[in-house]
């Protein structure tokens, strides 16, 4: 676009709410660069990112490894579908499986999609191996969760605003308490037809609520005593976000620094997206070893997209990058620093009750409603002093920057949060 083209701020939001379905509440503003932890609008104003597009942008905007491996590709073959073979996909395929410690990966796009994928995978596993009667197995899935927006997804959603009028919905859930290992073995022993446990090992969505230590283990471990599917949903808290390469951290390969403490479980079914791709372009896949991938047969499941050569080259660059780079020990050491500061200032504080997480996936807990406006206009401040976040569930401000970021950049940002808070108190 020419200089002389380019649009303000406001024209380009006019065009947006014109123009486009109102599906979304962004924060009021315009974007058009990044690089690194860093984001910059139209006007020229310089932000540090500390969303990370949901953390999908833990390697950096416009990370130089992932972009070329993008253009490269895109310049020598797109797409060709999955009838016929291509050259990356494999390599790709191999790469990740080992990465995660698996025997098999089916590629998808987006996260919803992956979700979908895995629990198809798991309804066909308890017809065909477990030998539940057909059409009768049921999926526990945990209050509050956040696995996309599908219609099946939302079927189990306890969220009205993603819920209301977009029945009738989908049958075969059971949703039980997050972190309550008493309402999980209740479910599981009362019934012989459950097939699989869906859970985020951080709920993200619900304000970044992070289980009782332990929690997953046990869960894995009941699981495992009524023969049915641990399933992950890790796109949000997987590819190093929470300080190990996997928030489950189950026997992966990653040499994991930070995985000498209480290490967790190792999903049955593993779903990645997000960081998958660096952010560069839409990559999701489900990980399972051949027992469970198995019984998906040619027709059963697919995408156009699924798999394509692009996808394939930047999940390769972006892994390595996220190897390379040692992102999750960087996540890990930083998360602590940033809890241990925003402590210190929360300790004197009237505005903030708490902070939590783990690594650099973390919120803030404001002492307000959840239906107070405090936290959004909390956010328009940070914005105006030069960070970027959003709140959810309305009285929770979700902090998730770039792993690639530095101490001092860390530091800093510290300081603006501070800053910003104490004209609240």
């Amino acid at each position: 676009m020419a200089v002389l083209d380019q649009l303000t701020s406001q024209e380009a939001m006019d065009l947006e709410n014109k123009y486009g379905a109102h599906n979304y509440h962004p924060l009021p503003v315009v974007l058009n660069k990044g690089e690194g932890v860093y984001v910059w609008d139209v006007e020229g104003k310089k932000y540090y990112d500390f969303l990370s597009a949901y953390s999908a942008v833990n390697q950096g905007h416009c990370h130089p490894k992932i972009v070329n491996a993008m253009i490269d590709q895109a310049e020598t073959l797109t797409l060709t579908s999955r009838a016929f073979y291509n050259d990356k996909l494999g390599r790709y395929e191999k790469m990740a499986a080992e990465f995660f410690n698996y025997d098999k990966l089916l590629p998808m796009n987006t996260g919803a999609e992956a979700v979908e994928t895995a629990l198809k995978i798991c309804r066909k596993w308890a017809y065909e191996v477990k030998g539940i009667k057909e059409n009768e197995a049921q999926i526990i899935v945990c209050k509050n969760n956040f696995h996309g927006r599908t219609t099946t997804i939302i079927s189990f959603s306890n969220d009205p605003v993603a819920r209301k009028n977009f029945g009738p919905y989908t049958s075969g859930f059971i949703k039980i308490e997050y972190d309550n290992i008493n309402a999980l073995e209740d479910a599981l022993k009362n019934n012989s037809n459950i097939a699989g446990f869906l859970v985020e090992p951080i709920q993200g969505e619900a304000g970044v609520y992070v289980p009782s230590e332990g929690y997953l283990a046990k869960a894995k471990a009941l699981c495992e005593k009524y023969g049915v599917l641990f399933i992950a949903d890790e796109v949000q808290t997987g590819i190093a976000r929470t300080g190990r390469l996997l928030a489950t951290c189950g026997n992966c390969s990653c040499d994991d620094k930070n995985c000498s403490g209480t290490p967790e479980v190792k999903a049955d079914v593993l779903i990645l997206g997000k960081a998958l791709s660096g952010g560069a372009y839409p990559v999701s896949a489900v990980l399972a070893n051949d027992a469970i991938m198995s019984v998906i047969k040619p027709g059963n499941h697919g995408s156009t997209f699924g798999g394509n050569p692009i996808a394939a080259a930047v999940g390769i660059a972006a892994l390595e990058v996220v190897r390379d780079e040692e992102l999750a020990d960087n996540a890990y050491k930083l998360g602590a620093l940033f809890r241990s500061e925003l402590n210190t200032y929360i300790a004197t504080s009237n505005i903030v009750n708490a902070v939590r997480g783990k690594g650099l996936l973390n919120a803030i807990l404001i002492n307000d409603t959840e239906e107070s406006d405090t936290a959004w206009n909390i956010c328009l401040a940070l914005r105006d002093n030069g960070l970027l976040a959003k709140p959810t569930h309305g009285n929770i401000i979700r902090f998730a920057p770039p792993l690639v970021m530095n101490k001092e950049q860390l530091l800093d940002c510290t300081r603006i949060i501070i800053k910003t808070l104490k004209q609240f108190e």
